[in-house]
């Protein structure tokens, strides 16, 4: 049996200021979770990429793409955000975030984040609030909140969830929403990518 092997050709890396460096990059999809183990306790986390940071630049990866780091109870594979503003614990803390972009950057390998503003976990605060405050809360078109398929265990209202009942669906539309997600991603300074 004849085996092809596909190699990638010579290409001109991207400028750092060009805005479409993504059209000929590679781009590497990295779940931290199950990626490497840095620190022996069977979970993937932060260590254990930078830790491979070599291993991707030779496999020829320009860019690594983060599925969500963030705090989350896991329902959904991550994308039921507890918290935009941490790294999930288990995975590392901030400021190993920042130094894995670093040396990432430093090996000219960009970085994304996959930042999912339109999730929210049961477990965040905005969502609890919502819970607490009652039948009083403004109406779906006025919060943010979006019709949904699921409901809560606690009453009958209907809540913004339209694949995992712990990951919350959230209006993008409405003026409330749009003003609450400015806030909601990490706000240290960004790396230049």
């Amino acid at each position: 049996m004849d085996t092809e092997v596909l190699t990638r050709g010579p290409q001109a890396v991207p400028a750092r200021d060009d805005p479409l460096w993504w059209r000929s990059a590679v781009i590497y999809q990295v779940y931290v979770r199950s990626f490497a183990d840095g620190n022996g306790d069977g979970t993937g986390d932060l260590a254990g990429v930078r830790a491979h940071l070599g291993y991707l630049k030779d496999l020829g990866v320009d860019a690594i793409w983060f599925n969500p780091w963030y705090p989350s109870p896991l329902a959904d594979g991550g994308y039921d955000v507890q918290d935009y503003r941490d790294i999930d614990p288990r995975f590392g803390t901030l400021e190993e975030a920042e130094l894995l972009i670093r040396e990432a950057l430093a090996l000219g390998i960009r970085t994304i984040i996959d930042v999912v503003p339109n999730h929210i976990s049961d477990q965040h605060p905005w969502f609890q609030a919502a819970l607490a405050a009652g039948p009083a809360v403004p109406s779906a078109s006025d919060s943010g909140s979006t019709p949904a398929r699921g409901r809560t265990a606690t009453r009958s209202r209907r809540t913004g969830c339209r694949a995992s009942r712990a990951r919350r669906g959230r209006a993008r539309r409405t003026p409330t929403a749009r003003r609450g997600s400015g806030t909601s991603t990490c706000s240290r300074p960004s790396s230049p990518t």
